[in-house]
């Protein structure tokens, strides 16, 4: 997390890579840059912390290369957009802007994988144990 409190950044992902934010409600959420500083897919889904929005994302990383994405035309305007359903056909993972051509949303899915496959594995601390009391309790 910065001094201001305001997001978790991998080692060397002011310009690209991870990003954990918080989110206005609390919870986090993240974020893929491109190296060109470019957001790339954003995560639909929300963590109660940074280090669980780490595993979401290096779970995500893990299966790169089997990921399909379903393309969709925006509800409202013009444009096309990807996403990576995940448990119960909710979205794990989408497009963080609409595309006009649908072969170039493809073609935004394809790189997204390539670049989630290119990013490092980072060493997480386990999530915490809550301590047992001494009389069982």
């Amino acid at each position: 997390m910065n001094a201001a409190g305001r997001g978790h950044t991998a080692a060397g992902a002011s310009r690209g890579g991870f990003r954990a934010e918080r989110a206005a409600d609390g919870r986090y959420r993240w974020q893929l840059k491109a190296p060109n500083g470019r957001v790339v897919a954003i995560t639909q889904a929300a963590f109660e912390t940074a280090g669980e929005a780490e595993r979401g994302f290096d779970g995500l990383r893990a299966v790169a290369a089997e990921l399909t994405a379903r393309i969709t035309h925006v509800r409202e305007g013009i444009g096309w957009i990807w996403v990576v359903p995940g448990s119960r056909g909710l979205p794990e993972v989408r497009s963080s802007r609409a595309y006009e051509r649908y072969a170039t949303c493809q073609n935004a899915f394809r790189r997204f994988v390539v670049l989630l496959s290119k990013q490092p594995t980072r060493e997480l601390p386990e999530p915490a144990v809550p301590l047992r009391r001494g009389d069982g309790r």
